[in-house]
């Protein structure tokens, strides 16, 4: 059967600055392989000064972006295009989200969707009412609610929030991008991520601890938003911002990477982190907090390492080069064969085609009812 191609329409938080987000490189993976299967792409993104200013680039050869300033001149500038798309996409996190999310879901003419990328986030900030980009009344009136997170999670989005239908859209990794390199070994852990509270605790007794006790072994986090009162040992090097373009040779310098998980995805589980495929791709070796699901994506001991306190980490620190390579080697066959962008691309097509056959189910049995009703009422 040959396959429809698509004109898609997406609204996310942003695409064209890794500053401060992990969005960027997952609609980039996601879009460059919509536009490879020949889907035409555009991704609208609002213009704030704390990514202009950290700005990678404005235009990709695969999909065209645009920018706008305001709600308004959204609506003015691209109220055709997103009537007449086929699919109409706004992810989680984009400014004046509720706003923009009513506007789509009453001028698509087609299929719209919400892509949430941080669903244990939202879940739990529209229990507690203060969801800026969401509420339960706009959940409903999206026909394809796409998420972050699997498992159980997906059922509660259908059955709390009243979406119509709710499929895991997992974040992935570019191979074309995200690769083993010959680098020379700079550091022993290394850690990627944004500053986060709820993490922090984590990274202290995880990385910071074990660095304080292996004077003689460097480390490095890089990410911004750090509060300026966090001491770091000697050995830890900072990176404030590290540009996407930069994560591959990072990875490939390190050992191991270390991954850990906002609060709220390792109570909900079955939410990876995009770095987590990063790293995997990139052939390095993972040490990782623990979540409910972990071992859908990678087999914990033979594909990726879990610890749960620093002594846990150091031990692992004496593994034999031969069995963390081994390890490293595995979680990159299961990346690539699970977790690329094409892959995701492909799920992403599948959920869209069964929501727009819905759709179109829909309206041929209100077509037929429709002279039913007439003839009744004659």
């Amino acid at each position: 059967m040959t396959e429809t191609r698509l004109n898609c329409v997406f609204l996310g938080l942003s695409i064209t600055s890794t500053w401060g987000n992990g969005h960027a490189t997952t609609y980039r993976s996601l879009l460059k392989e919509l536009s490879l299967r020949g889907y035409g792409v555009t991704f609208l993104e609002r213009d704030v000064p704390w990514y202009s200013s950290h700005r990678e680039f404005e235009r990709l050869p695969y999909c065209k972006v645009a920018l706008y300033n305001s709600l308004e001149e959204l609506k003015e500038r691209f109220t055709s295009l997103v009537r007449t798309a086929d699919v109409v996409v706004v992810g989680s996190y984009v400014p004046d989200g509720i706003a923009v999310g009513e506007w789509v879901t009453r001028t698509a003419e087609h299929l719209t969707a919400f892509y949430d990328i941080d669903t244990p986030v939202t879940l739990s900030n529209l229990e507690n009412g203060r969801c800026e980009y969401l509420s339960k009344e706009l959940c409903k009136k999206y026909r394809l609610y796409l998420s972050f997170t699997g498992g159980p999670t997906l059922a509660l989005i259908e059955r709390k929030l009243g979406a119509p239908y709710a499929a895991a859209l997992y974040c992935s990794v570019d191979p074309a991008l995200y690769y083993p390199l010959p680098e020379p070994l700079e550091w022993e852990v290394g850690y990627l991520g944004t500053y986060a509270a709820d993490r922090q605790p984590a990274l202290e007794s995880l990385l910071l601890d074990v660095a304080k006790q292996n004077p003689n072994q460097r480390f490095v986090v890089a990410g911004p938003q750090y509060p300026d009162t966090i001491p770091w040992p000697a050995n830890v090097e900072r990176i404030d911002h590290l540009p996407a373009s930069d994560h591959r040779g990072f990875y490939n310098s390190q050992r191991f990477t270390l991954n850990l998980t906002r609060r709220d995805m390792i109570r909900t589980g079955y939410s990876p982190s995009v770095r987590l495929f990063e790293a995997a791709a990139c052939g390095v070796p993972i040490l990782t907090d623990e979540w409910p699901g972990l071992e859908t994506f990678y087999e914990p001991f033979s594909e990726i390492v879990p610890v749960r306190t620093s002594w846990d980490l150091m031990s692992q620190l004496r593994m034999p080069d031969d069995q963390r390579l081994e390890i490293a080697d595995r979680a990159r066959r299961r990346t690539l064969r699970f977790h690329t962008a094409a892959v995701r691309a492909r799920e992403f097509t599948t959920h869209v085609h069964q929501c727009l056959e819905r759709i179109n189910c829909s309206k041929r049995s209100a077509s037929m009812l429709k002279p039913s009703v007439t003839a009744v009422l004659q």
